[in-house]
């Protein structure tokens, strides 16, 4: 896995889960969310780079020391911004970049491996999980439609990136001011190659207090 680095995003304040601390720094599994994704994400023999909420950084440190993090740098205000940030620590000489939420504790050294894998000849990977349930459009508490399932994803991190082609997608984005739900977006909008591989039901996200307590079940 020799020139991957693996830009960890826990920028996000996480008010959704009536806390006062940044959700990267509430307690999970033994230490802190971050300090497992993070874990996790050394045992695949990547590089690290940890983007903490501004003003956190020391606090994050600590919560990562031990697993030969090369950097805490601090977020933006949004994650795009914030991965922006992480880029911004990676050397210019690394050639693939891994981009994973901290919220996402649970994602398997295997999975990071895998996405580093299948990047080869693409411009970037995707976990995903096939879409099981029926989907409904719903307006205003009323169902406007159903819509086929086949063919939808939902879609997971850590997603792999050549460097060239990520760096490249994010400065598109901000010269054109746009705002994405993940950086996979980013590069689908340049128009890259981006590659799906299963992703991992386990490899939940912690959003809320019954995530988090989900998710704690499932570490256990």
């Amino acid at each position: 896995m020799d020139g991957a680095v693996a830009i960890v995003l826990a920028a996000g304040r996480g008010e959704r889960m009536d806390t006062t601390l940044p959700k990267a720094l509430v307690p999970f599994g033994g230490a802190t969310i971050v300090g497992r994704a993070v874990e996790l994400a050394s045992a695949a023999s990547v590089s690290i780079v940890v983007v903490a909420p501004p003003g956190w950084e020391a606090e994050v440190h600590r919560a990562v020391d031990g697993f030969g993090v090369d950097a805490v740098v601090a977020g933006g205000e949004t994650r795009q911004a914030s991965v922006r940030a992480g880029l911004a620590a990676v050397a210019p000489d690394v050639g693939r970049i891994l981009c994973h939420d901290a919220a996402r504790p649970l994602a398997s050294p295997e999975l990071f491996s895998r996405a580093l894998e299948a990047l080869e000849g693409w411009d970037g990977v995707v976990p995903v999980l096939r879409v099981m349930d029926t989907v409904k459009r719903v307006q205003d508490g009323r169902i406007e439609g159903t819509e086929p399932r086949a063919g939808l994803a939902l879609a997971q991190t850590p997603q792999a990136f050549t460097s060239a082609a990520l760096r490249d997608a994010h400065e598109r984005a901000a010269a054109a001011g746009f705002e994405g739900s993940d950086d996979a977006l980013l590069l689908e909008r340049a128009g890259y190659r981006v590659r799906a591989i299963d992703g991992e039901r386990t490899n939940l996200k912690i959003t809320t207090a019954e995530d988090l307590r989900l998710a704690e079940a499932l570490a256990r």
